[in-house]
């Protein structure tokens, strides 16, 4: 696939990413900011959070982890803007992954905002964060990577994997919940939201038609693509709902992309049919592998693909995702009739 760079709106965002530094909070334009805020032990490094000005405060888009470095540099990139933590009013919140909503509990304790979630992802949180019940979540993950194939040993160990990162979420059921193509109602701002599923079934966009901006969540982003996966919060295929959503976003008329993850953007509608692109190359791969080894465990595909790194260098949580990744890529290409299932314990995969 040709390679396409998009154009950075701040060069110093797209240099402190590339460079592996942490980025300046800044005024993106008059009303705006950008407020990077640190993930710990994650090569994304930082979750940008953008502050909104409002007549009596601000509302946030995301959050952040819930540990103390991240509340305090959310704190400290509100002050450079002018603000306390207790002017926040609202949080509007992407999805239900920790980087974006596992600080919005700890705001709406200090300051009173509301939180705002989609309904689809607001359905997961207790069953993902409530210590009574996400026992449950484990046990069903570890039978589907049964089904994939997933070797023995690692069985425990891969199924349990998100569990080492649930301390970074504060708890917080939702005191909104935002539908497709609602109107915010925050004051000053036409932002409406767009329900953008597939990295995560809940996932939204923020869209102001008059500056003509795009939040993006991780549903577009500068450089990677957002981890699309079949798990036990999943929809039935993800990536359907996916590249649905991508043709979405692509008709929005807008100026700039403001991501949750590296820097901001120029070039939606170029950014979005490059990503398609790597999608259906990714699909013609995976189509290929189980082609070329008929009767083929899932597992067995995702150790056959070309990924970022050898293999045996991607740690067991990554593997994970590398394997419900594949397993996205098989069942889109199941439900148009390209490869079939012979179900069992693993399920095995044979051309059409």
């Amino acid at each position: 696939m040709a390679k396409f760079v998009v154009t950075p709106a701040s060069q110093a965002q797209r240099d402190a990413w590339t460079g592996g530094a942490f980025p300046d909070v800044e005024r993106v334009r008059p009303g705006l900011w950008s407020i990077p805020v640190p993930i710990p032990i994650n090569p994304l490094r930082y979750v940008l959070v953008y502050a909104l000005e409002l007549p009596d405060g601000v509302a946030i888009i995301d959050a952040g982890w819930n540990t103390d470095e991240a509340y305090d540099a959310l704190v400290a990139g509100l002050g450079v803007a002018g603000y306390a933590i207790t002017d926040v009013k609202g949080v509007l919140v992407t999805h239900l992954h920790p980087d974006h909503y596992g600080l919005a509990g700890r705001v709406r304790e200090a300051s009173g905002a509301w939180i705002a979630l989609h309904p689809a992802d607001a359905r997961l949180l207790r069953e993902r964060y409530d210590d009574e019940v996400v026992h449950s979540l484990v046990e069903r993950e570890r039978a589907l990577l049964l089904r994939c194939g997933v070797p023995p040993e690692s069985l425990d160990e891969l199924a349990g994997a998100s569990m080492r990162i649930r301390h970074v979420v504060s708890m917080a059921r939702p005191d909104r919940l935002v539908e497709d193509d609602e109107d915010l109602g925050l004051p000053g701002w036409d932002l409406k939201a767009v329900w953008t599923p597939g990295h995560s079934p809940g996932h939204l966009c923020f869209v102001s038609p008059g500056r003509r901006l795009l939040f993006s969540g991780d549903h577009v982003l500068a450089k990677i693509t957002p981890m699309v996966a079949v798990h036990p919060q999943s929809g039935p295929n993800p990536l359907a709902d996916y590249l649905d959503s991508l043709a979405a976003v692509r008709k929005l008329e807008v100026d700039e992309v403001l991501p949750a993850h590296e820097y901001r953007f120029l070039e939606l509608t170029e950014r979005v049919d490059h990503v398609m692109a790597h999608h259906d190359e990714r699909l013609a791969e995976v189509e290929q592998v189980v082609g070329a080894h008929d009767g083929v465990d899932c597992w067995r595909v995702a150790t056959r693909l070309t990924w970022s790194r050898p293999w045996e260098t991607i740690p067991p949580y990554m593997r994970r995702s590398a394997n419900n990744e594949t397993l996205a890529h098989l069942v889109w290409l199941e439900a148009r009739g390209r490869v079939v299932r012979e179900p069992g314990e693993p399920d095995l995969w044979r051309t059409a």
